[in-house]
């Protein structure tokens, strides 16, 4: 597994306060609030997205600023948001960017397959980007069946292997102290080792 935590983002440093009035204006129905919302966090949204493909090939579709419109594109979808913070604002987007990016790897696999109508040829999908989806696929299959008693184990793994945060940004996005992010930062990475095909 690669650690992509080494390329770890600045903390925001937006006002928690503005932040948690913007996502209630917005709630309310104020779009200019949700524009505000994300020239605030723009930059901190592109950071994670790089951090999400840190190590990725760079012949690719789903690039950072595809991914951070991917992630915007969902945040406004039909269930809205669900974050009352900052913190659960990002901590909603690692997780965002996550499917996004698995997403794409399983499509991307599906077309080397034959999946789609519009087959490409084996010869044109790089073997290293191949690689790479077929890494966040099975990170993402194994994820998704990580022991129900230790989801928040599963949460750290997302924030710091997906979302790049350091062991700090990790415990302040999901309220947690910084020792028990260690701790599950190393279950979850020993319990993914043992069940990765």
């Amino acid at each position: 597994m690669r650690g992509r935590a080494a390329g770890e983002r600045g903390a925001p440093v937006n006002d928690e306060a503005e932040f948690v009035q913007l996502i209630d204006a917005y709630r309310q129905g104020d779009n200019a609030a949700w524009t505000r919302l994300i020239k605030l966090v723009y930059a901190d949204l592109r950071t994670l997205a790089h951090s999400v493909g840190a190590g990725w090939s760079r012949d690719r579709t789903l690039n950072t600023t595809s991914l951070v419109h991917e992630c915007y594109l969902r945040l406004i979808g039909p269930a809205g948001i669900s974050a009352e913070n900052r913190r659960q604002f990002f901590a909603l987007a690692s997780s965002i960017m996550r499917r996004a990016a698995c997403d794409y790897a399983r499509e991307r696999l599906a077309t080397k397959r034959g999946g789609e109508l519009r087959r490409e040829s084996v010869d044109i999908v790089d073997s290293e980007a191949s690689q790479e989806a077929t890494e966040l696929v099975e990170i993402d299959d194994a994820l998704n069946k990580f022991p129900a008693e230790n989801l928040r184990a599963a949460g750290v793994f997302e924030c710091r292997y997906f979302g790049g945060l350091s062991e700090q940004q990790t415990a302040d996005t999901l309220a947690l102290s910084l020792r028990t992010v260690q701790r599950d930062w190393n279950a979850a990475r020993d319990w993914l080792q043992q069940n990765l095909r």
